[in-house]
């Protein structure tokens, strides 16, 4: 009964960490709030797994018998969330570099600013005219 209040416990502190940040202004803090939340969620998915101790492979017997096997579904569920989570971590990324050196904006407030302050790639442009 701890194990899954203690589970429980970390799922509401990570998800709550996971929203806060973002809801943040700045960009990387919504970066480290999505990994943070995508944690969160495959943290669920070990929770409904429930507990292996005394359970056997997920694989079937030579006699058939697949009683008290742990369901390999959570796993590939897990793994599958992870590599889409970095996939969509990486593309995010990529989109914050480019926001930052094409408009020189790390925040919301500056994005949206009436005289956006330039990125780096913008300045070199600039320079060469």
């Amino acid at each position: 009964m701890t194990n899954q209040l203690e589970a429980a416990l970390l799922v509401f502190v990570l998800f709550t960490a996971g929203i806060y940040l973002c809801l943040s202004r700045r960009f990387l803090r919504i970066l480290f709030g999505f990994l943070i939340l995508s944690n969160a969620a495959n943290v669920v998915l070990i929770a409904i797994s429930g507990d292996p101790t005394g359970r056997g492979s997920g694989t079937v017997d030579a006699d058939g018998g697949a009683l008290n096997r742990i369901d390999p579904l959570p796993q590939a569920l897990i793994l599958t969330a992870i590599v889409i989570g970095f996939a969509v971590a990486s593309y995010l990324t990529v989109l914050l570099y480019r926001l930052y050196t094409d408009r020189g904006a790390a925040s919301m407030d500056t994005l949206y600013a009436d005289e956006a302050p330039g990125g780096a790639v913008a300045k070199a442009k600039e320079d060469r005219l």
